[in-house]
């Protein structure tokens, strides 16, 4: 009742002016509602003592919102002096005039409707156009019903019984803010860190609820926030100080708060006080290494208190500073150890977790049998491992000074050559059986050792290569894995060989040999990732990535494995000549035409190549030259021989492109001795003739030889603006630097977008530039976007050379028979994420007669790729398919086959378009993604949508070939012309006339034949000279004779003409018939050619 009074109160209309207000200028309302009413009028009268502005405003307050303005008209008056009515329609939304329904989901529970007017002058220096900066202004506030007592809105069209049960059941549900915690896990999966300038950003944004954010918002001059963190440290810091976790603003300066580790062990925690300034302390703590330890850092108001907790037994470090401190979380992101600003730490991050809000008693402790207690366990076997190893190579290189007679109990038997026997206490019997697989390698290796061919660092490769060459060969067709392999693979990855460490981790992961074990294959993930490792670290990048086999998906910690191998990535591409390094080739081993179109050196392509470029060819010198530079196209790098090439064909001065490769081996001296001045001269021609690459490597002589700023910004400029990726790199590095002399200021925007620009075409330093802003957020105007940073890193990932090395190797293995080789380097870089390999990998698989799984898990994990390969995707495909006969969830097998033909569809592969077709002919529906590339839409037929598909991939096979779309595309037109004749009474005539012509054809043909055959041939009688007779008896013989045989001729000749009449009646009715039928045929293809095109 009160809430009613109070709305049906209603205020006069009041005026206010502002400023100095001139009598000549007036407003005032004419007419108003009382109530709030759609359609309603309101009539303004007004004067202006100069041109002015006015407007008509409804304003609404509620509970949460002041000041809402929900209807506004505006117009302008040129006539001073001369008073006016203007006259105003409200348009009200439906939100204040109606009560929630079907048809008003959204409504404004308003406490209070007011509507205003104003007036202002025009360019009076005044906020232009708004009621704030207006001249006079005059308001009225006007009732509005109760939220319960508002009409239903109308209905605007016909909703369904489903649209309308759904509303029912939903409208009285009460909307929950979602749980919102103080309490963040920031790392909840271990991270390895290599002491490197890479790790893990986090961001914070503000809290939604309020009262915490108020909390949060207090806290900033008056903290009160806690971080536990849990590391594990392999080495010391490499440099005098090295990172935990620390936090930059968005000014990109270190902020509160800011935990680094010395070179002794100790810990310094720095931060920022209320005044601005940076304070720090050092407490002496010393923390060892190979030990899981906790840091507690408890941030209250000015006094920090760290707790360092390991072997059950904490450390209390207290320390105060001068004022508060200032601490902002959402202000720039954290760091859990290092940053492009500082090292990070040489070990693994555990459990981080951290209190917004702070917290008395921290919650963080390692789980038993979690992954990290294993970690330890795996580097204290690894300290025992290398302990063993040095003392028994120690003892075999000290031989000759044991005395006969040894003191203790002989454990370890070795005969020499000589059959002396050599006796060591070093270690027990039990760690000789325990390690034994080891011992018996080491045996082996005694001459070895003994003439120092055999150190401990060549063991790391010695172990690896033994344990590759036993992996397969026993128990293969059980697919089982000794465990002497095993053995020799942990000990080589003791040692520092992290392929092992990767090839363990995979073996565990994949379950191929042995049961899957995820815990063990995390922990060699870990130390092969610690070790700085590219294969491992673009592993764990890709698992994280994907978020398969227990890594969970977190592209935060994706981006901090790929920067680091990124970053690597970098400096191999100065290196790419050497030996060890190649281009990845994409060769897929399903493809035979890959295979065979490998220009091998004995192969006729190759030696013709070389013929054509002796003869002076200048594009077959250049493309020799290529190929021997890069090792391209199973061509074995030859630098020597490569300059050699490029040297002839830069030197006829007719290919720019060759002369800037040449110039660029002159002025690094690749294969030849260095000289910038005739690299130089090769430069400016190839600029000259139209070489972009060369206006960069001009820029680059210029800015980097000759220290001319200017000059080299101006040709990057050209460069870049024609397409050089280099060119915008260097451009960028320009604006990041402030070197330019035209504009000394650092301008990172510009210089994120050249590198932006470059790392879309490859560019490896700039993908690495750009990713970073990305994954920070920290450029204004450029949002974190952490997953296209993961992205375009693992794009230039895949091209480092040594992985390029790496998949040379498995082709050559294969090639060469040996398929178990192969399959180990392709199952190595298979893990890396490389869809070729993972492609390769399932095909092997195959071959070896290894696990189905392995066949499937790879071609799985091969279309999980952003790019995967078509054939990947069509197996995927075809196993589907395969399988949805034999399974219940059939409809969802075949809903995932048509998927995976119609990402391959989109790829460009025919193959996937024709069976696209043929499950499309079998009543499937197309998904909604491929209506594009086929023009087709849900109102098409199954005919035409089937059609159209088969013309698309027409359209992208070879035209010249007969190609199974092309014959299924004519079956289908064919039909449907058929179908179209079928339809007319006449052609339906025509098509039987036509079936009964080719059955005439068919028997008056082979009959006409016959005839012919059978037709008697007589022979020409020569005619005879008649002979008169001497007596008349004679006389009258002879014409007897002559009548007798006359009449015989007559008689035969008679019949033989009957004969000849008959047949020469069959054949002329078989023409007629066969010309008839012919003419019926022309008609009916005639008619269905015209209906088919």
């Amino acid at each position: 009742m009160l809430h009613s009074i109070i709305l049906a109160y209603v205020f006069t209309s009041a005026v206010h002016m502002t400023g100095e207000s001139s009598p000549d200028n007036f407003i005032g309302f004419d007419s108003a509602p009382d109530k709030v009413l759609d359609g309603s009028v309101v009539r303004v009268r007004y004067q202006c003592s100069r041109p002015c502005q006015l407007a008509v405003e409804v304003v609404v307050s509620a509970l949460r919102k002041t000041d809402l303005v929900v209807f506004r008209r505006k117009w302008t008056s040129s006539t001073p002096g001369v008073y006016r009515i203007h006259r105003v329609l409200f348009r009200l939304s439906p939100s204040i005039l109606y009560q929630q329904g079907f048809f008003n989901r959204r409504v404004l529970d308003a406490q209070n409707v007011t509507v205003r007017a104003w007036l202002g002058h025009v360019n009076d220096g005044s906020e232009p156009g708004t009621y704030r900066g207006s001249l006079l202004r005059i308001y009225k506030v006007l009732q509005i019903n109760p939220l319960s007592e508002r009409p239903t809105k109308p209905p605007t069209e016909c909703p369904s019984w489903s649209a309308q049960l759904m509303w029912q059941m939903s409208r009285n549900r009460i909307h929950r803010c979602p749980h919102e915690s103080d309490i963040i896990d920031m790392l909840n999966f271990p991270l390895a860190s290599t002491a490197e300038r890479f790790g893990v950003v986090r961001r914070f944004q503000p809290f939604i609820h309020s009262a915490m954010e108020r909390a949060r918002l207090h806290a900033v001059t008056q903290p009160s926030v806690t971080l536990s963190v849990w590391i594990y440290l392999l080495k010391r810091c490499h440099e005098k100080r090295c990172c935990i976790i620390h936090h930059v603003d968005g000014k990109n300066v270190f902020d509160s708060v800011l935990m680094q580790l010395t070179d002794t062990g100790d810990v310094i925690i720095q931060a920022r006080v209320t005044t601005g300034e940076d304070e720090a302390f050092r407490a002496s703590v010393a923390l060892p290494l190979w030990k899981w330890i906790r840091l507690d850092c408890y941030i209250q108001n000015s006094k920090v208190l760290l707790d360092a907790t390991w072997d059950d037994e904490s450390r209390r470090y207290v320390y105060e500073f001068k004022d508060s401190i200032h601490y902002d979380d959402t202000d720039g992101y954290f760091v859990i150890g290092g940053s492009k600003y500082t090292p990070g730490i040489h070990g693994y991050f555990g459990p981080v977790k951290y209190y917004r809000l702070g917290t008395e008693e921290v919650k963080n402790q390692l789980h038993p049998k979690s992954p990290l207690q294993e970690l330890d366990k795996t580097h204290q076997e690894c300290q025992e491992i290398k302990a063993f190893t040095k003392a028994f190579l120690h003892k075999i290189t000290e031989s000759h000074l044991l005395s006969p007679v040894s003191k203790g109990v002989c454990t370890l038997r070795l005969w020499r050559q000589f059959g002396e026997k050599i006796c060591t206490q070093t270690w027990t019997w039990e760690k000789q059986l325990h390690y034994s697989t080891l011992f018996h390698f080491l045996q082996t290796k005694v001459e070895e050792i003994r003439t120092g061919s055999l150190g401990l660092k060549d063991l790391r490769m010695t172990l690896f290569k033994q344990a590759v060459g036993t992996i397969f060969t026993v128990d293969q067709t059980q697919n089982k894995i000794p465990s002497k392999s095993t053995a020799l693979l942990q000990a080589a990855s003791c040692f520092g060989n992290h392929k092992a460490s990767l090839l363990l981790a995979t073996l565990h992961l994949s379950g191929l040999g042995h049961s899957v074990n995820q815990q063990q294959g995390h922990v060699y993930s870990l130390i092969g990732a610690a070790g700085d490792d590219r294969f491992a670290l673009m592993h764990a990048g890709y698992k994280h990535t994907q978020g398969i086999d227990g890594f969970p998906k977190d592209f935060d910690m994706a981006y901090s494995y790929y920067c680091n191998v990124g970053a690597q990535s970098n400096i191999d591409s100065t290196r790419i000549h050497e030996n060890k390094q190649y281009k990845p080739e994409h060769i897929y081993l399903n493809n035979q035409e890959d295979l065979n179109g490998l220009p091998h050196k004995t192969r006729d392509v190759f030696q013709y190549l070389k013929y054509k470029a002796e003869r002076g060819d200048v594009e077959s010198q250049k493309e020799l030259g290529t190929m021997l530079y890069w090792g391209q196209h199973g061509v074995s790098k030859d630098t020597a021989g490569a300059v050699k090439w490029l040297e002839r064909s830069a030197m006829q001065m007719k290919d720019p492109s060759v002369m800037y490769d040449y110039s660029i081996i002159l002025m690094k001296g690749q294969g030849v001795k260095k000289n910038y001045t005739r690299g130089f001269q090769l430069l400016e021609k190839a600029a000259a003739m139209g070489s972009i690459n060369a206006l960069n490597g001009l820029g680059w002589y210029h800015g980097f030889i000759l220290n001319d700023h200017r000059n080299a910004v101006k040709y990057f400029e050209q460069a870049a603006l024609n397409g050089s990726v280099d060119g915008m790199f260097n451009l960028g590095i320009y604006h990041l630097s402030g070197k330019n002399p035209d504009s000394p200021q650092r301008n990172e925007t510009a210089a994120f977008q050249q590198f932006l620009n470059a790392s879309r075409l490859g560019h490896v330093a700039a993908s690495v530039e750009a990713a970073w802003y990305l994954s920070t957020g920290s450029l204004e105007g450029v949002s974190q976007n952490v997953e296209r940073a993961v992205i375009m890193l693992k794009t230039v990932c895949e091209q480092n050379g040594h992985l390029g090395f790496m998949i040379r190797e498995a082709l050559q293995a294969y090639l060469q028979g040996s398929r178990q080789e192969a399959f180990v380097k392709y199952f190595l870089a298979a893990e890396t994420g490389l869809g070729l390999a993972q492609s390769n990998v399932a095909h092997l698989c195959e071959e070896l007669n290894l696990s189905h799984d392995c066949q499937w898990r790879y071609h799985n994990y091969s279309i999980l790729n952003y790019d995967p390969h078509p054939s990947a995707l069509l197996k995927m495909g075809d196993y589907y398919y395969s399988t949805s006969s034999t399974r219940g969830d059939s409809s969802s097998l075949l809903g995932q086959a048509v998927s995976m033909y119609g990402r391959a569809a989109l790829a460009g592969s025919p193959q996937g378009m024709y069976n696209l077709a043929i499950l499309a002919q079998q009543g499937h529906s197309l998904p909604l993604d491929l209506h594009g590339l086929f023009n087709v839409s849900h109102h098409d037929e199954q005919d035409v949508v089937v059609e159209k598909i088969l013309k698309r991939c027409v359209e992208t096979e070879d035209e010249e070939a007969v190609t199974p779309c092309s014959l299924a595309l004519l079956g289908v037109q064919m039909g449907k012309a058929l179908r179209r004749m079928s339809q007319s009474s006449a052609l339906l005539l025509l098509a039987f006339a036509s079936l009964l012509s080719v059955f005439v054809i068919i028997v008056i043909l082979p009959l006409q034949s016959c005839l012919e055959e059978n037709r008697p041939r007589h022979p020409v009688v020569a005619p005879r000279p008649r002979t008169s007779s001497v007596s008349r008896d004679g006389v009258s013989l002879n014409r007897e004779q002559d009548g007798i045989t006359g009449g015989t001729y007559r008689v035969e000749g008679n019949l033989w003409l009957t004969i000849l009449n008959g047949e020469h009646w069959l054949w002329q009715t078989g023409d007629l018939a066969v010309t008839l039928s012919g003419a019926c045929l022309c008609a009916f293809w005639t008619a269905l050619l015209y209906h088919l095109l």
